[in-house]
């Protein structure tokens, strides 16, 4: 499939009708970069835990409550647009990670007014930001692009059939890499993040991720084909160019 324009006297004309308008796309990439910028803000650095039947802690990061959407994102982009549409909304996430984190940093480093009590929780719960942040960038740029190569090619060989199997197999691979990655780099070493808890957290994130993804599959199959069907695009990624610093659309 191509964008291609249909050639036109003014040149004009031709330079705006060669970018193709897709309703939708903007809002996804909107609700991508929002769950990236809340999981690492309000979710990540903290863990709690639910009770086994054995009476056992099972300790988990709260983030997985809701940063696993953005994965299922990240496979409905790469289902109905192609990777390097994908590829484009995965770095204007990391393009805001990173503005959040120098922003952190500032606000941190400011001196409080007199009399202000916040300042010690706001160092408790921003201060590490850039650690967080740091590890999310490398964890998900290592995921998300598995997850969308994978989805990506997967598709290609199933000729489009299947799509429960590719966005769960993609999601293995990719939120596999992504907690194995991230909660080491993040929280090794910091108080209250003994390594056997850590271990447990990212074995446990994995799980509850994919489990997530499996069991949104119905809802991945009504958004993927109310979107191939209004935007008018089913994208197979033949010839496609996977570096993931490549910028052609």
């Amino acid at each position: 499939m191509t964008d291609t324009p249909t050639p036109s006297a003014s040149p004009a004309h031709v330079a705006a009708s060669a970018v193709r308008h897709f309703r939708y796309y903007d809002l996804m990439m909107a609700a991508f970069v929002a769950i990236l910028l809340l999981s690492n803000i309000i979710g990540a650095s903290k863990p709690s835990y639910i009770v086994l039947p054995s009476g056992e802690q099972w300790a988990f990061g709260a983030g997985v409550l809701f940063f696993p959407i953005s994965y299922i994102i990240g496979d409905v982009l790469t289902e109905v647009y192609g990777y390097a549409r994908a590829r484009r909304v995965i770095w204007t996430g990391f393009a805001a990670l990173a503005f959040m984190a120098f922003m952190a940093w500032v606000v941190v480093a400011l001196p409080p007014a007199d009399g202000w009590p916040g300042q010690q929780a706001y160092e408790f719960v921003f201060g590490n930001s850039w650690r967080i942040v740091l590890a999310s960038m490398i964890a998900f740029c290592v995921g998300e692009f598995a997850n969308s190569y994978v989805l990506a090619r997967m598709k290609m060989w199933s000729g489009g059939r299947m799509l429960w199997a590719r966005t769960i197999g993609s999601t293995v691979v990719g939120q596999g890499l992504d907690s194995l990655i991230f909660y080491p780099l993040a929280f090794y070493g910091l108080a209250g993040w003994p390594p056997e808890q850590l271990m447990q957290v990212v074995v446990s994130q994995w799980l509850i991720k994919t489990a997530w993804e499996a069991a949104l599959t119905p809802a991945t199959y009504v958004i993927v084909g109310a979107l191939k069907r209004r935007e008018g695009v089913d994208v197979f990624d033949e010839g496609t160019d996977f570096n993931p610093f490549g910028a052609k659309v």
